[in-house]
């Protein structure tokens, strides 16, 4: 059985905005390594509020110490999701975790709080990076931009 296996029949995953903002490509995040796409498929989204929202149903794999950003396994897709660039220096402050790592989250659940002006006036940018990190394994990702509201479509993954 391969890694598709635990979408069942369905040939497509969908991945959902988990913050309201602005979707843009990764090229426009302010930090090298997000705008090249290192760390795998790489989607940006200028947040509209402090609010991180669970774009699927999964489970925490990781939630950094720091609480700027949340590892989630979605139906075999790994997820990254970073607040801001270089905000690992503000060690926590301005982020408010409503979660653990481990803990089983629903689409649209409440994750993390962060204050946006505070991060801006700290020096940082707020863009957070939305990361299929073990993309080389899925198959084909393609993403919608512009406008979102959480829980729109962000980012469809295609069964290789």
């Amino acid at each position: 059985m391969g890694l598709f296996s635990k979408f069942g029949k369905k040939k497509e995953a969908l991945i959902a905005c988990p913050i309201s903002g602005e979707a843009i490509e990764a090229s426009q995040i302010e930090d090298e390594t997000f705008a090249a796409g290192i760390l795998g498929f790489t989607v940006g989204v200028r947040p509209a509020e402090g609010k991180v929202f669970a774009p699927a149903d999964g489970t925490v794999s990781m939630l950094f110490d720091t609480h700027h950003a949340i590892g989630l396994e979605i139906n075999g897709v790994e997820l990254l999701i970073h607040v801001g660039v270089d905000t690992v220096s503000l060690e926590g402050k301005h982020f408010t975790p409503h979660i653990k790592t481990g803990d089983k989250v629903q689409a649209g659940q409440l994750l993390l709080e962060f204050d946006g002006a505070a991060i801006e006036a700290a020096g940082y940018h707020q863009t957070t990076a939305v990361i299929v990190t073990n993309a080389d394994a899925l198959g084909e990702i393609h993403s919608e931009l512009g406008p979102k509201t959480h829980g729109d479509p962000l980012l469809h993954i295609m069964k290789k």
